[in-house]
């Protein structure tokens, strides 16, 4: 491209091991205006060879070879000079960085017109896979903040600040930084980004600082800039003084903070010494230098914990854990999957059975305690043992039973329970203030739980699964952008929102539009939709994405249920589709079902049964059914009402799959009218709906034809043999090409960009 937004900096030394991932997740930015210059500083191993391959895979991608040895401030000295973006953003060859970072970072200086942008480090260790935090303390972390030179300075002394923002990874205009006149040091081998960050701020440049976890910093055994030595101490002892000689005069608030980080650096020299001189069993020169910096006695508690924590590690090592063979496949997920106790859930665990299939191991992730909803216990039921693990945050794990950490949560069950009791009782229950937990898949992310995808999921993931487009947000926590991954769609939750003008909308209807829909989608490598008609929608739309169709399957029942000519039934969770579609049934079509049949009844099963549904004679909300069998072999007809599109089908598929006459409506069978509309007894107005329904409870043999029908179009197109191979086909390889989408889309989105 000719003029890029952001160039992307990477110094390189022997960085082989980590660079092609550093590429990797730069490119992989929402942010597409970008260029990345690599610059090597004479390395000896095989990363210029790692990162030419990308140049000639990705024309954004340059390489440059310095003749000599300059030190990573030469090579950033050089990847600015050669830099065309309007930004730069620094990245360590053994970093990572969210994919929304660079449009998140400039969106930030944009609006608050600031020259620096950087945000918070999310540090992990290579040799702990099990440690990651925030680098960013509460009071930078919660809102984003100014920084000027006076209080760098103070967040910048030795073994005294937390978070020591000299380890920031900026992104700065480059008119400005090219205007102050200020380069990298080329001199110092350590703490040249802390020295230019300063010398930048003491120039007049504005920084802002945005909370936002979206630079991955990696500690591991190479690293050297996170190591203090008399070395480097003498290095930032000369900066320092280069720091007094740049201050502008008349400052005095940054001069008595230079005063300050220059005693720190006094202090951590005398530790320096005191701990080296304690190493050689030099005792006495320890005394001496700890008496005349009695402040370097205090930090010697900092080499006695670090000992003691590893001699503890080392007393309490588990053994070490066998490796897993296979491909681990994690699924990233926050509804609440105890079972097969909804469609959803019952469409997750068929994937993973399908991930069985394929020979590898299925692995869930419940990152936020928002899944629990209001319901501080769950139950595991024995279907989720597919799953090879269970890593489930803020519960504990007793068996079976997951229990919730969170006093909150029970707060808000037994505000639930008590409002449900009142409103029996006729009492108002307002004041109790029970709302409904809210829509867990699309609940806001904290950083807890991006962090404790990193924790749990960091180098064991070989394909990540987002259960929604929400939880794609979490995929680059996983700190593998080579991993592949997919997205379950579910639903188009934008087409849900067409139905419904914004005040008619059920509580369980998702608020997302279609281009930040799309986006989230395009977050993964591939997308798993369960109809052809939205799967080619989306490819049309993102059509550098994989789409896989991978609808419902059933295990078709032996013999078609004609049933009692004296009941209907519904099975539903409670979703927006249900609701509104019930309601529907209800005020529309059951008046003149129940005048034709007196005693007539209708069952309603499922969570959709704690909904505000009218109430009328001869209808019963039974609630949660462990067993559907004895419901689906009784029942005369079964309904399915829906007025509002739901992806999942899965209700309708299962109730073909007992054998039974169904009446539905045309939105019903939305993307699986090829296999089913033979199948079902469909009807769009209240009148077409109850004489459909009538018709069959008149008639038995119609109910048996019409089941026999049902089996038949189970048996020919929703068997798992029959639905799962595209899916298992791109777990063997998903690096396979996508065919060409089915149709061209129907308007441009900068999802498409995106992706």
């Amino acid at each position: 491209m000719s003029s890029p937004l952001v160039t992307v900096g990477i110094a390189n030394f022997n960085g082989g091991r980590f660079l092609e991932i550093a590429i990797a997740s730069a490119l992989g930015q929402d942010l597409r205006e970008i260029e990345v210059i690599v610059v090597d500083d004479g390395s000896d191993d095989d990363s210029v060879a790692r990162a030419v391959r990308w140049a000639k895979r990705d024309p954004r991608v340059r390489v440059e070879r310095l003749p000599n040895r300059r030190g990573p401030g030469g090579a950033r000295n050089r990847a600015m000079d050669l830099a065309r973006g309007e930004w730069f953003a620094i990245l360590d060859s053994d970093d990572l960085m969210h994919p929304a970072r660079l449009s998140r970072l400039l969106a930030r200086a944009e609006a608050d017109g600031a020259d620096i942008v950087a945000d918070d480090l999310l540090v992990f260790e290579d040799a702990s896979p099990g440690k990651a935090r925030r680098f960013l303390g509460r009071g930078r972390s919660r809102t984003p903040t100014w920084l000027t030179a006076e209080e760098f300075v103070l967040e910048t002394r030795l073994l005294r600040s937390r978070s020591d923002l000299g380890y920031l990874k900026p992104m700065i205009r480059l008119r400005a930084w090219r205007a102050s006149k200020v380069r990298y040091d080329e001199t110092m081998p350590i703490g040249e980004d802390h020295d230019l960050l300063f010398r930048l701020l003491a120039a007049g440049l504005a920084c802002r600082i945005d909370p936002f976890l979206g630079y991955f910093y990696r500690k591991h055994a190479a690293s050297v800039s996170h190591r203090l030595s008399a070395e480097a101490l003498s290095e930032i002892v000369r900066a320092h003084r280069g720091h007094l000689a740049a201050a502008p005069p008349g400052r005095a608030p940054l001069l008595a903070a230079l005063a300050r980080r220059e005693a720190s650096i006094a202090t951590a020299q005398a530790f320096v010494e005191a701990v080296a001189a304690l190493k050689r069993g030099r005792f006495r020169r320890t005394a001496r230098v700890l008496a005349g910096r009695p402040q370097a006695a205090l930090l010697l508690r900092m080499p006695a914990v670090a000992a003691a924590r590893r001699l503890w590690a080392r007393m309490s090592r588990s053994p070490k854990p066998v490796q897993p063979s296979g491909k681990q496949v994690w699924f990233v997920c926050r509804q609440r999957v105890v079972g097969r106790t909804n469609g959803s859930s019952t469409y997750l665990l068929d994937l993973a059975e399908a991930v069985r299939r394929a020979g590898f191991t299925p692995r869930l992730l419940q990152p936020s305690p928002s899944t629990l909803g209001r319901w501080p216990i769950m139950w595991l039921k024995p279907a989720v043992r597919v799953f090879g693990s269970i890593r489930f945050r803020g519960v504990f794990r007793l068996g079976p039973l997951m229990v919730a950490r969170d006093p909150g949560v029970w707060l808000a069950a037994a505000r639930g329970a008590a409002a449900k009791v009142l409103a029996k009782l006729g009492l108002p229950s307002a004041w109790l203030n029970a709302r409904p937990a809210p829509y867990a898949p699309a609940a806001e992310w904290l950083d807890d739980d991006f962090l404790f995808v990193a924790r749990c999921i960091r180098g064991q993931a070989d394909i990540l699964v987002a259960d929604y487009a929400w939880q794609t947000e979490a995929l680059a926590y996983a700190l593998r952008p080579d991993a592949s991954t997919a997205v379950v769609m579910h639903d188009l939750f934008h087409r849900r929102m067409e139905v419904f003008r914004e005040p008619e909308a059920p509580a369980a209807v998702a608020r997302l539009d279609r281009d930040a829909e799309l986006l989230l989608l395009g977050r993964a490598d591939a997308v798993i939709a369960i109809q052809k008609t939205e799967a080619d929608e989306v490819a049309g739309w993102l059509p550098h994405r994989r789409v896989l169709v991978v609808p419902m399957t059933a295990e078709p029942a032996s013999t078609p249920h004609p049933g009692d000519a004296s009941r209907i039934l519904f099975v539903g969770s409670n979703t927006g589709a249900n609701v509104s579609g019930l309601t529907w049934m209800l005020t529309q079509v059951w008046p003149a079902l129940r005048a034709a049949f007196p005693g007539l009844e209708f069952l309603i099963a499922g969570s959709v049964s704690r909904a505000h549904l009218p109430s009328a004679e001869g209808v019963r909300y039974l609630g949660f059914v462990e067993r559907l069998d004895e419901l689906y072999r009784t029942a005369g007809v079964v309904v399915s009402p829906l007025i509002a599109g739901s992806g999942l089908k899965i209700k309708l598929i299962e109730a073909l799959s007992y054998g039974k006459a169904c009446v539905a409506t045309s939105i019903t069978l939305q993307g699986v009218e090829q296999e089913t509309s033979h199948a079902v007894a469909v009807a769009d107005t209240p009148e077409a709906f109850a004489s459909a329904v009538i018709r069959l409870l008149t008639d038995e043999p119609s109910r048996t034809a019409l089941g026999a029908r049902a089996l038949a179009a189970i048996r020919s197109s929703f068997t798992a043999d029959a639905r799962h191979g595209e899916f298992i086909d791109w777990l063997r390889d998903p690096g396979s090409p996508a065919p060409p989408p089915a149709q061209a889309p129907a308007e441009p989105s900068r999802a498409e960009a995106a992706a």
